[in-house]
Parts: C-alpha cells; structure tokens; sequence
C-alpha cells in the first residue's frame, strides 16, 4: 500500500486530488493534514468519512508536532497544497502568507528530509512568473513575482528546489494555472461571479476587465499530477495549464449569457494594487510526458455555473458573516 499524504486537502483543488487519489489508485492509503483556515471546508470531504483507505487530520502545516503526527505509519508521497492563496488577501495581510507558504513548506521539507520518502510534489502556480505580455513562460524564466502571495509561492517553489539539490529530496515542482470547477471558495473570480449571479447580485470586475489567465479544470489538473509522480523527474519543474486563455470580462459575460442575467450587473471597481495583466505558459515539457487536458473549456465552465446553481446548500453558508465583511470591505459595495 502507498502511503499518501495531502496538505490542504479540505481546500478546493486539494479536496478534488483526494477524491481523484482514492478513485484512481486503489492501492493509495491517503491521509489529510489540513488547517481548516476559512478556506478548507470539511465538507468537501464528508462522502470519504469511514474510509478504510482515508483519513483525516487537522493540523497546520507551520507546527512540527503537527506534521510529525500526519507522518506516523510512514509517508511515501507527499503533496502539498496547503497554502494561503487568495491574491487580494495577500496584498492587506501578507504575514499569514508567509508563515503557511514559505514557513510551512519549510517544516514539511525538513520532515521529508530526516524521514524520507518516494516523491514531493510541491504545489506551484503560473503567478512566479509575473506579467507576461507576449509569448509563453517555459519552466525555465525567471521568476518575477509581483505580490506577497505570488512572492510567497516563488519562496517555497525554489526552497522544495533547493531541498533536491542539496539533499537529494525527490522533489517535484508543478506550475499550474488558474484553476476552477466544483467547491471552489466562492472569493475567486468565477465562483464568486456565479454565485453573485445567482443571487442577483453585482460582480465587482476588477479595472477594464481585459487581464487575461489561462484557465484549467481541476480535475486535469489531478492527472497531471500522476503524470508527474509516474514519468517526471525529480528536481524539474512543470508547467500545468489548459490553454485556455480568457480575458476576465469574457469569463464575466459566459456566466451572465448562461444564467440569463443581463451584463447591466457588471460592477467595474478599481483595480487592484500590482495586478497582473496577463499569464500564460508553455506546457510542452508535461505534455512530452503524454499528459494533454481532457475537458473543453466551453463545456466545463458550463458545468460548473451548474454545480453552483445546484448546490446552493454548499456555499450559501460561506457568503455570510466574516466572508460578508471582507467582500464589502475589498470591494467597497
């Protein structure tokens, strides 16, 4: 039996690579360390409580004792999701960042380090690179960081890096870039666009609307994973994207033209401290490995507006109390 473990898996793309985990590979005993920050939902996890193969933890990553408890019976595959990962967040209250991000992938590095293991895949994002105004980031651009979550990130991608090098640690580094689908925090742009759609209310489109991400579903992002543990090689990094690159106010009028809610709800609110204009990535190097996204964009993000609007008992107790004062507050509605 491999011996999994997954920090942050009560998070969105955390939970969904739990559930991919546990489906996937039958011969995978999973355990969850995570924090349960306002982020990671339990929820997300109820269907797999009295697994034999599954088992949960709540502990944060930053605390020694807590990581040495997840490690007992033995680890042979860690993934780390757990992070603070929410740009805006990051620009009023960057310490917490620091301390999960770089701190706690720092303990969990050093833990790997005195007890070994098969691989660990550090979770990355396509934010390291920066501003991309033309062309693609290949794995090997420098890295331009341009807030304390992305700088946060850059830290603890090249600490996992430096941990390889110096010790011989199996580290695996991925890249991915933005991410949606089901159970997805509804403080990020697409959910948090749904579910205000849903209710009739503003979506607060930050300055012109014209920055640009690539989007991939998360459950390409899963298998891109295993394709990195089966036939990457310790030490690389790998771009993860789905090459589907989409300018905000276009993701913005989708959800409005699929729910029938006119484009008059579009709130332009000011722009952000430092916001990116545009992220894109070349991918060939994951995709040389046989590794290609499987879900078309135009059908996914329809799928997901679905989810949302079934699962209403999901994420309308999140967009209340202190969720409710952070929205007014960032976005001044």
């Amino acid at each position: 039996m491999t011996r999994v473990l997954v920090t942050g898996g009560a998070g969105f793309i955390g939970s969904h690579f739990v559930h991919h985990a546990l489906e996937a590979h039958p011969d995978w005993q999973v355990t969850v360390l995570d924090k349960l920050t306002y982020a990671g939902n339990p929820a997300n996890l109820e269907d797999l409580e009295g697994q034999a193969r599954y088992r949960f933890l709540k502990g944060d990553i930053a605390i020694r004792r807590d990581v040495q408890a997840a490690w007992d019976g033995g680890v042979d595959l860690l993934f780390n999701f757990a992070a603070e990962t929410h740009v805006d967040r990051s620009i009023g209250d960057p310490e917490g960042f620091i301390r999960t991000d770089v701190y706690g992938t720092y303990t969990l590095l050093e833990e790997a380090r005195s007890r070994g293991l098969r691989a660990f895949v550090q979770i990355s994002t396509d934010e390291v690179y920066g501003s991309v105004p033309s062309g693609v980031s290949r794995e090997d651009a420098t890295l331009l960081p341009s807030n304390p979550y992305s700088a946060s990130k850059a830290a603890a991608d090249r600490l996992a890096y430096s941990y390889h090098a110096t010790y011989g640690l199996p580290v695996f580094i991925t890249r991915a870039s933005n991410n949606y689908g089901p159970r997805q925090y509804p403080e990020k742009l697409i959910p948090l666009f749904i579910t205000n759609a849903l209710d009739g209310q503003p979506l607060p489109l930050y300055g012109d609307g014209l920055n640009v991400r690539d989007w991939l579903y998360v459950a390409d992002h899963c298998t891109a994973l295993d394709t990195v543990i089966e036939r990457g090689t310790p030490g690389e990094v790998y771009n993860v994207g789905g090459g589907n690159e989409r300018r905000n106010i276009d993701i913005t009028g989708r959800i409005l033209d699929h729910l029938g809610v006119p484009r008059t709800f579009i709130r332009y609110v000011p722009d952000r401290p430092g916001h990116d204009r545009r992220y894109a990535l070349d991918c060939g190097k994951l995709r040389a490995l046989g590794w290609t996204p499987r879900h078309n964009f135009e059908a996914a993000i329809d799928d997901t507006i679905r989810w949302y609007a079934a699962h209403r008992d999901w994420w309308e107790p999140i967009k209340s109390g202190a969720y409710l004062e952070y929205y007014r507050t960032q976005y001044r509605l």
